[in-house]
């Protein structure tokens, strides 16, 4: 199979389940958004995919290949990290050549023409960078390389809006030039629904769903009007959650879409991808 398999993979630490028995695909040519709150398990199984750390239990296969301590998948997979792995004392051109020589297809002349783009001073030190442009840093390095699977872990921390919409639109071209798959784990979740095709929503070591941008928004909606009305038409429904405002009260529900009383007590609403996330795993992003 073409894209990266986890299956039945766990990790503990200590008295803390990360990850609990997850099984999940990424399919090759895709863009995936990989949601969660803090402290969720998408960073560690980001870190168990890319061989970081390793998982207690499952296994991570790449094109079919096992992933760990595999370098027959090195060239395939590169991850940004949130994390700053890199030496803080080389200058970005050195960087840039060091990653050169790990990655085959690291296009430098790529690598200075986003940085021009960027207006990042390749002379620099990392540690003179600001935390923007360490970000930026790290996300012309991913850009740069010609992986078929490209993680991104909180890519755009510390950005303005404008270098955001230029990370968005860069990432754009990039998945357009060729048949690749992009993983984005984010919290900004309303930023890239829309260049997400599909979403994997993990909370407390377990993957809550996965499932198209385009049915999520589709079959989730909610229900607005007195709290009695409400309650009464939400029965036998896929409640999420609820809202209440005095005598009001708003429900958010999954599942296909059933007809209003004709009394015209209630009214329906569409709902985003941040409203939906939240009443799913129960606190805000």
């Amino acid at each position: 199979m073409k894209g990266i398999e986890i299956k039945k993979v766990t990790k503990r630490y200590r008295e803390v389940t990360a990850l609990d028995n997850v099984s999940i695909s990424f399919e090759l040519g895709k863009i995936y958004g990989l949601l969660g709150r803090n402290g969720a398990g998408k960073s560690t199984l980001i870190n168990i995919v890319s061989n970081r750390i390793f998982a207690d239990s499952g296994e991570i296969l790449i094109d079919g290949i096992p992933a760990k301590e595999n370098m027959a998948v090195h060239d395939k997979l590169f991850c940004m990290s949130e994390t700053d792995l890199y030496d803080k004392d080389l200058k970005v051109i050195e960087h840039f050549k060091w990653t050169k020589r790990f990655y085959a297809d690291f296009e430098l002349e790529k690598a200075l023409a986003l940085s021009e783009k960027y207006k990042l001073d390749t002379n620099k030190r990392f540690r003179a960078l600001s935390k923007g442009y360490q970000s930026i840093f790290k996300l012309i390095i991913a850009l740069s390389l010609a992986a078929p699977y490209v993680i991104f872990d909180e890519p755009v921390l510390g950005l303005d809006a404008n270098h955001r919409e230029l990370f968005y639109s860069l990432l754009l071209k990039e998945f357009e030039s060729g048949e690749r798959t992009f993983i984005i784990a984010t919290h900004l979740i309303e930023e890239v629904s829309n260049i997400i095709e599909e979403v994997v929503l993990i909370d407390k070591g377990k993957v809550l769903l996965k499932d198209s941008v385009e049915n999520l928004l589709e079959n989730g909606y909610g229900v607005s009007g007195a709290k009695a009305a409400v309650e009464s038409f939400c029965k036998g429904k896929n409640v999420i959650g609820f809202e209440e405002l005095g005598g009001l009260k708003i429900a958010y529900i999954i599942g296909k879409k059933a007809a209003l009383p004709k009394d015209g007590s209630l009214q329906i609403s569409a709902i985003n991808l941040q409203k939906l996330f939240v009443k799913m795993t129960g606190e805000e992003f």
